[in-house]
């Protein structure tokens, strides 16, 4: 007769510290290039240009003055920082509503040809570009020549049909919105495809019971697709929310935040490089992270709630 062997396995005599052993390296290596940089910003946004006294140091005479948190007043009402606020306020409404838009167009329109994988691939394309490439490129598009010759492909166009040559990045009334165009043409891509991806997971059962029933393709469209892939529509709306407030290269590369196209990226950029105010930089970068944070909450809860229904 043999006896039972009723040791007990290995896996669970690890305990609670086995775990901690293996995420440990990964949470070192996040504490010392996310979290102690966060709380290093934090502390420099109270400190001065040059991060050696306390920001009131800062106070004009004459001026209101908000103590230790002058940095944080220049940051949220300066005239500068309120262009670099409706600027970004703009990228968010255009931007997010054209890649997400134009991704959901394409993506239903893609989904009814042959050619769904070339069509789809050459849309994507443009995310394998850098964005300080795609700066360049359409800067090259948008320049603005003074003489009869054109070098800028969009401006060469426009004289050829007789018409007058528009500085298109240095007119304040309309190159924001180049700009824009320029981030809805790289990013309608990737919209595209996690849209495409969610649109395929529709039941074809229900679409071609309402198509029996008469319902037409804009119904079809509007009342099953849109409600049943909605949940992943306010994923990629959150994800391009962020992007945008976090958008840099493509001003910084074709007008340098000048002509009023200042964002609040480049601004803390040029407080920090450029005019050497590391403590206002500071600021500013504490602010963007304090206006991406409630859509990053919302987008972690959000893939948690459709994450529970699967």
């Amino acid at each position: 007769m043999t006896t039972k062997d009723y040791r007990v396995p290995t896996i669970m005599k690890q305990g609670k510290v086995a775990p901690w052993l293996y995420v440990g390296p990964a949470l070192l290596i996040m504490a010392g290039i996310i979290v102690y940089p966060a709380f290093n910003t934090f502390l420099l946004s109270f400190k001065n240009a040059d991060a050696t006294q306390s920001a009131a140091t800062a106070c004009v005479a004459g001026e209101s003055c908000w103590g230790v948190l002058e940095n944080f007043r220049y940051a949220l009402t300066s005239p500068i920082m309120l262009s670099a606020f409706r600027n970004n306020l703009l990228w968010m409404i255009l931007m997010v509503g054209g890649t997400v838009g134009m991704g959901l167009l394409i993506a239903v329109l893609t989904d009814r040809v042959k050619y769904e994988a070339l069509a789809k691939a050459l849309i994507f394309m443009p995310m394998a570009i850098s964005f300080v490439g795609a700066g360049i490129i359409w800067k090259f598009v948008y320049t603005y020549g003074t003489g009869q010759v054109q070098i800028g492909m969009l401006n060469a166009i426009i004289t050829s049909l007789g018409a007058e040559p528009v500085s298109w990045l240095s007119e304040p009334a309309i190159n924001n919105f180049a700009l824009i165009i320029v981030g809805v043409w790289m990013w309608t891509g990737f919209c595209m495809t996690i849209l495409s991806a969610s649109l395929k997971s529709v039941p074809t059962e229900i679409l071609e019971a309402a198509r029996v029933d008469g319902a037409t393709e804009w119904r079809v469209f509007w009342k099953i697709m849109v409600p049943i892939i909605m949940p992943t529509i306010a994923v990629v709306v959150t994800t391009m929310v962020i992007n945008v407030l976090k958008i840099f290269d493509i001003v910084y590369v074709m007008t340098g935040g000048n002509f009023g196209t200042e964002v609040i990226a480049n601004r803390m950029y040029g407080e920090m490089y450029v005019s050497h105010q590391s403590g206002r930089s500071a600021a500013i970068a504490v602010v963007l992270i304090l206006l991406t944070i409630p859509f990053m909450i919302w987008n972690v809860r959000r893939f948690r709630e459709q994450e529970a229904i699967r």
